[in-house]
């Protein structure tokens, strides 16, 4: 259920700061030209014990900031301009100019009378003796008073009190700096989300924080939080951290794409298309209701998918997803799959931006945008990398040249070079602009050979976050490579076990002082890059690791289990 909120309240919170800022001019610019009145008061029974006071200079500076219906303000007027005759004060009101002479015009006749002697108070008399007679006049003995005195002694707080409930039924008490309040509680909720984390400045006029700054590397040493997926056909395949440090994206075996709170392990219910309950568990039930007789509900074809009800709020593919990676505003998402399509999705809205259908004649491996967004790069199962134009939605480039899997493709940090790793046991470095093969590397026992020699499968290669000419290479085996864009090799990190210890998957650490690799053994083994010495070794898990990603400012790993699990740790 939506919130709808009303302009006029939008602008009486901002008339309420206007006011409590004092800035008055502004206050009746804003009431003047919105045509819509504040009508608040610090306090009704402050307000109402000013009019029966009679302490009208406040009431009516009060008034002056309040859209009060004509009637009300000349009982008001009126009330105030005969109290100031009965005083004899007859100049006043003219003075002050408080009490519009228009506004009084229809009750003339009625304060005219009290202008005549006869009227009103007797003349003032200073002599002593006739001050004293005055006093007798008006001092009954026995308490006996007549309806003239009455009327003349108690006719003025009659009216004033006639006065209070028609002037206080037009005035409202609201909190102090509720603008602010409300502005924080939404910052919180925010924080609450995942949206912000803990302890951070925002702009609140641009609506972002600030770029944080990367932790100092430290290993993470402590599961603090499990994701958790419903069954063997649904655990996650993949995932990714958006660069801005907001968002962790997971993809599935089922082919869906969800956003997590990394912080508290919970999907994120700020978007509207993951708001209600988890889209799989309605697909789920639409399946066994409405859907018995078609294929198991994990292997849905694009003809089922078309026709489900709600099929327009999904971020999902048709087959497994197998890759994510953001863009570098962390606007956009890009997703592959066993199909060999790519998908491009605003992450805010859960629109499908673009598809490639499909990008590759097998399996996508691996996706990355470019530096502007505008493309995207793809690996795949069919041996090949290619680049696609967003904005054209056709393939730019295509880089041949592997003659296996090519299981991961990047761009170097400057894109002017596309690294790849391969199963053919091969890295490969390319001319972005000219789709040719500058080196050919074989990364084996912990030297680099350049040709005849059939290496272990290459995993991944990752871009060094510090050193633009060098990058990370990660094979299957018990060694992790430092190499440059011109083909040289600087440094072998190894874990010193000789079986069962083969790395599946590796990452850097935000500022890449360290680098991690998961080993079949499912241990986590993390290495200095300085030293290059073995620092920790953790079991992270009992389950396979499928894979591993890093937070790009905290010291916190996702990782990828076959047991339906993402283990969340940190430090």
């Amino acid at each position: 259920m939506s919130i709808e909120i009303e302009s006029a309240d939008v602008i009486r919170l901002v008339q309420q700061f206007l006011k409590e800022n004092n800035l008055p001019k502004t206050l009746a610019a804003l009431q003047e030209e919105s045509t819509i009145a504040l009508n608040t008061v610090d306090s009704v029974e402050s307000f109402s014990q000013e009019i029966i006071s009679g302490h009208w200079d406040t009431v009516l500076r009060t008034v002056s900031n309040l859209k009060v219906p004509q009637k009300k303000l000349v009982d008001l007027y009126e009330q105030i301009v005969i109290e100031l005759i009965e005083m004899r004060e007859l100049g006043a009101a003219p003075s002050e100019g408080a009490v519009p002479r228009a506004v009084l015009a229809p009750r003339a006749p009625a304060v005219a009378h009290l202008l005549r002697p006869q009227g009103g108070l007797p003349a003032r008399n200073d002599e002593g003796e006739a001050a004293a007679d005055h006093c007798a006049r008006y001092t009954p003995s026995g308490f006996l008073w007549s309806t003239e005195d009455l009327a003349r002694r108690f006719g003025g707080l009659i009216q004033r009190l006639t006065l209070v409930p028609a002037l206080s039924s037009e005035v409202t008490v609201v909190a102090p700096s509720r603008l602010l309040t409300l502005l924080g509680q939404a910052l919180k909720w925010q924080q609450h989300q995942g949206l912000l984390p803990p302890e951070t400045a925002f702009d609140l006029f641009r609506g972002s924080a600030p770029v944080m700054k990367a932790e100092d590397d430290a290993i993470p040493t402590k599961c603090y939080n499990t994701i958790k997926f419903p069954g063997k056909k649904a655990h996650a395949e993949c995932a990714a951290f958006s660069p801005d440090g907001q968002y962790l994206v997971t993809g599935s075996v089922d082919g869906f794409i969800e956003v997590w709170n990394y912080l508290t392990g919970k999907l994120r219910r700020d978007f509207k298309y993951q708001a209600e309950v988890r889209i799989r568990t309605m697909l789920s039930c639409y399946r066994e209701i409405v859907l018995p007789n078609i294929e198991p509900w994990y292997m849905l074809t694009t003809q089922t998918m078309n026709c489900l009800p709600f099929q327009d709020n999904l971020i999902a593919m048709e087959e497994t997803v197998l890759c994510l990676n953001f863009s570098r505003d962390s606007e956009l998402l890009v997703s592959g799959s066993t199909d060999g399509k790519i998908a491009v999705w605003k992450i805010q809205t859960g629109q499908c931006q673009r598809r490639f259908s499909p990008a590759h004649s097998q399996g996508v491996t691996s996706v990355c945008f470019s530096k502007d967004g505008s493309q995207v790069l793809s690996a795949s199962f069919d041996h090949t990398i290619k680049l696609h134009g967003l904005k054209s939605g056709k393939t730019l480039k295509e880089f041949r040249g592997h003659t296996s899997f090519v299981n991961n493709a990047v761009f170097s940090v400057d894109m002017t070079r596309v690294i790849s790793a391969s199963s053919d046991g091969t890295v490969k470095i390319w001319d972005a602009k000219s789709s040719s093969c500058l080196h050919t590397l074989t990364p084996q026992d912990g030297a680099l050979l350049t040709s005849g020699v059939s290496g272990a499968t290459v995993l991944s290669v990752i871009p060094m976050p510090k050193n633009m000419d060098q990058f990370v290479v990660c094979n299957k085996s018990s060694m992790v490579y430092i190499m440059t864009l011109r083909g040289q090799l600087v440094k072998v990190l190894s874990s010193e076990k000789k079986t069962g210890g083969d790395f599946i998957a590796s990452t850097v650490s935000p500022q890449g002082d360290l680098i991690y690799c998961v080993g079949e053994d499912s241990n986590l083994y993390c290495f200095n890059v300085a030293s290059g010495m073995l620092m920790d070794t953790i079991q992270v898990t009992t389950a396979e690791v499928i894979g591993i990603t890093h937070h790009p400012f905290s010291n916190i790993l996702a990782v990828i289990t076959d047991s339906w699990e993402v283990l969340l740790w940190k430090v």
